[in-house]
């Protein structure tokens, strides 16, 4: 049985793995991590705080939508070109191949995604990388599950038409 006090601890393990996809896809550049644990200090934060009626995918959702923009306003503001920080510590669970091509795919598919209108993108990313359900994405971007049903499909579409025809162009036909 889970005690009040490892209750938090056990909603952040559950939410972090989905707030670190959401922020790489959303982000796709080697800072996603950073952000995302700004995500889950931020939610446990605000957690003692949360509307018992909002769900509570809903609720990291948000969080991490304003803490992605804020990443983005940020990175807008630099003049220079961002430079990796070398990592604190070597992670030894991945290899260096790996590691770079985890990395080259979040930042194509965060380039990919870009094709997309912003709401699009938004409902892409939740019901696709992060997995919520349509009820729970409506309610996240303010829409009704139907609407975000048939967004998730046209966006789907024009992404795989986008895919298509780089393929086609790159095979030179």
């Amino acid at each position: 049985m889970t005690t009040v006090e490892e209750a938090p601890d056990r909603l952040l393990a559950a939410a972090r793995p989905l707030v670190v996809r959401y922020c790489r896809a959303r982000l796709g550049t080697p800072d996603a991590d950073d952000v995302a644990q700004d995500v889950c200090l931020a939610v446990l934060k605000a957690l003692p705080g949360r509307p018992p009626e909002r769900p509570f995918p809903n609720f990291v959702a948000g969080i991490a939508r304003y803490k992605v923009a804020a990443a983005r306003k940020a990175a807008a503001r630099q003049h220079d070109e961002p430079v990796a920080d070398p990592p604190d510590a070597i992670d030894v669970s991945m290899d260096p191949e790996l590691h770079a091509l985890r990395r080259e795919l979040g930042e194509r598919m965060a380039k990919l995604l870009q094709v997309l209108p912003e709401k699009q993108r938004e409902i892409v990313v939740l019901r696709v990388v992060v997995g919520l359900s349509a009820e729970e994405t409506a309610a996240a971007v303010g829409s009704t599950p139907g609407a975000v049903r048939v967004a998730q499909h046209r966006a789907l579409g024009q992404l795989r038409k986008v895919v298509t025809d780089a393929a086609g162009a790159h095979s030179g036909g």
